[in-house]
């Protein structure tokens, strides 16, 4: 009380008239840990013609935002602009420990032990003194703006002192997160303390310091005292040293592992009788530390945790698929996600030559767009074929009737891959059908910022600024799932990429390949876009779904109804034209292929939000 009574009146002194008026909410706190206010600098101060300053807000805020898509193109711009210094990329609020720790890791792996001793004590020093600091800040009135002001009233004086220090307590235990989570990253790195002590006695050992090795040792072991290789360790150093040299662990190390089994002392008595929670920061605290109530609550929750993953798994639960040599690429969880998947070699490179073929029909004659503008983009050049379209042009002789039966056939054996991953025993019809492809206009590449498909969802208006997405008209509410079986490889960019509902947060990316299939439900939980394609030619099926009867695909009948009157024709015995190589069924078993797993992806889009307006209609085009 005395402490906060303290820091009350230095803020009356210096915050005139009234400290409370200086207080920053929560939302503000959170803007500037995440370094928001830079984003805004950079472009402040380059209206301002102030170009180094611009440089190094820019430079500061992605160090903290290194998947801000916007803000790497701003950077590279600033790279090629004259007069832009390489120093102006400096990180205005670069952490020392985290510079130090990184460069004593470097040197650390390189077996250049000698600098990874003096970059990793440093680190040290500084994270120790970052923590003292960030424990500071704990002190003052709590704050919970999402707590109703009924819920924040104490019953009593003693329980309001209890409360408030405990919340002090909590702060305090987790500001170890916040010195170990470097700026750009969600997860702290584990043990981040005991790691240094780690590397150091053993750099120490490498360098023929044995004295300051058994030091670190020792301080290491006050983490994990039972550390079975790190006492093999010691034996070995007190050996070197002889029995009777003095082996004690670091006073600095001490006064943190003391002080913080005090408070978790404190913290876990608060838990078990006044009904606080914690979540512990250290996978070192001793578990005869933690109350014998809470480790059955413990085990409760792992138990509940562990039933809610087989839950999952068992919703995840997939049917067999109905082709054999067809691998599963990406699955939900790797694609960071929910009722996503990526399947390979659904077609042959024949099959997809034989498709891109029928796509030049789409440039001629198509279902209206002729190679006009996209409509989403002026940089591309849009075309598209309907399997009705596809199917009259054979009838007419512009196209192979081959090549009009193996969209039908390719399309097909997709919504049964689909069908039996998703939703076995679950009828999928078509909703719509369109070989897409999408054309880079030469010349009008330089510069561009947009996208080939702004971020939506395929069944309902999403609103990123209001993290909702509306499932009404004009939206294609009745669709259930979407695919895109991709054709060619050979151009840049046009990949596709998911998002959270921000419509910026990339969750995801997939590269289009020949016979590569994406699906995904075409819900709120899969918001996607491609990017832009700046050289060559994208084409691809564009394919969705629905369980709804009644919305299929109306199109669809009638070009089947024309494969079946050609069928009726060749059965003649003056039509059999005999059985082509090229027209074999695409549904043929295949070698399967390896999977292979990406690495998380998160990335932030700076989007234009004049090219992507607040509220996205789902399209009919990928």
């Amino acid at each position: 009380l005395q402490r906060a009574g303290c820091l009350q009146r230095c803020l009356g002194r210096r915050l005139r008239p009234a400290p409370s008026a200086h207080r920053a909410s929560r939302a503000v706190r959170r803007d500037f840990e995440r370094r928001e206010p830079y984003n805004y600098l950079q472009v402040a101060f380059f209206k301002l013609k102030k170009l180094d300053q611009a440089v190094s807000a820019a430079h500061t805020f992605f160090v903290a935002n290194p998947q801000h898509l916007q803000m790497r193109e701003d950077i590279e711009k600033y790279r090629r602009m004259a007069g832009v210094k390489s120093d102006s990329f400096q990180d205005l609020e670069a952490m020392p420990h985290w510079e130090a720790y990184e460069a004593g890791v470097q040197h650390y792996d390189a077996d250049e032990y000698l600098q990874a001793v003096a970059r990793l004590e440093e680190s040290l020093s500084e994270a120790l003194s970052a923590l003292e600091e960030c424990r500071a800040l704990c002190e003052g009135p709590w704050e919970d703006e999402e707590e109703d002001e009924e819920e924040k009233m104490q019953p009593g004086l003693y329980e309001a002192i209890a409360a408030h220090y405990i919340q002090v307590l909590k702060c305090r235990q987790q500001c170890v997160l916040e010195i170990a989570t470097k700026p750009g990253r969600i997860s702290a790195t584990e043990d981040f303390i005991p790691s240094h002590l780690d590397l150091l006695q053993f750099a120490y050992s490498q360098v023929g310091n044995q004295t300051l090795a058994a030091e670190c040792a020792a301080s290491y072991l006050l983490f994990y005292p039972t550390d079975e290789p790190m006492l093999e360790k010691m034996k070995q150093y007190r050996t070197e040293l002889g029995e009777d040299a003095a082996v004690t662990a670091r006073q600095t190390i001490q006064h943190y592992v003391q002080r913080s089994l005090m408070e978790k002392k404190l913290i876990y008595y608060a838990a078990e009788h006044l009904g606080e929670t914690f979540n512990d920061p250290d996978l070192w605290t001793p578990d005869e530390l933690i109350p014998e109530n809470l480790k059955e609550k413990y085990r409760e929750d792992q138990e509940k945790q562990k039933q809610e993953t087989l839950n999952v798994e068992e919703r995840e639960k997939r049917g067999p698929l109905p082709f054999e040599g067809i691998a599963v690429t990406m699955d939900s969880q790797q694609m960071n996600g929910t009722q996503r998947v990526v399947f390979d070699r659904v077609l042959t490179e024949s099959e997809c030559k034989d498709l891109l073929r029928l796509t030049k029909a789409a440039g001629e004659a198509g279902d209206g767009y002729r190679a006009r503008r996209s409509p989403h983009t002026p940089h591309e050049r849009f075309e598209g074929l309907t399997v009705l379209k596809a199917m009259q042009l054979a009838q007419n002789g512009d196209v192979e009737w081959r090549d009009a039966k193996l969209l039908l056939q390719a399309s097909e054996k997709s919504r049964k891959i689909i069908e039996s991953y998703f939703t076995p025993g679950k009828k999928l019809h078509f909703s719509f059908t369109h070989l897409v492809c999408r054309r880079a206009v030469d010349g009008e590449q330089e510069g561009r910022m947009d996208l080939s498909h702004p971020v939506h969802a395929d069944n309902c208006l999403l609103d990123p600024e209001g993290q909702e997405c509306w499932k009404e008209p004009p939206a294609y509410v009745y669709r259930d799932y979407s695919g895109i079986l991709y054709l060619n490889d050979d151009f840049q960019g046009g990949g596709l990429f998911f998002t959270e509902m921000d419509a910026v947060t990339v969750t995801a990316e997939v590269r289009p390949k020949c016979g590569r299939l994406v699906a995904f439900s075409s819900g709120k939980e899969n918001p996607h876009g491609v990017w832009a394609v700046s050289r060559g030619r994208r084409c691809a099926i564009a394919l969705w779904y629905t369980h709804s009867q009644e919305h299929a695909e109306q199109e669809r009948v009638k070009a089947e109804e024309l494969m079946e009157q050609r069928a009726v024709e060749e059965d003649q015995p003056d039509g059999d034209q005999g059985t082509d190589r090229s027209s074999r069924s695409s549904s043929e078993p295949r070698a399967p292929s390896r999977a292979s797993k990406p690495a998380d992806q998160r990335q932030k889009l700076g989007l234009d939000r004049k090219q992507h307006p607040k509220v996205l209609r789902a399209r009919d085009e990928f």
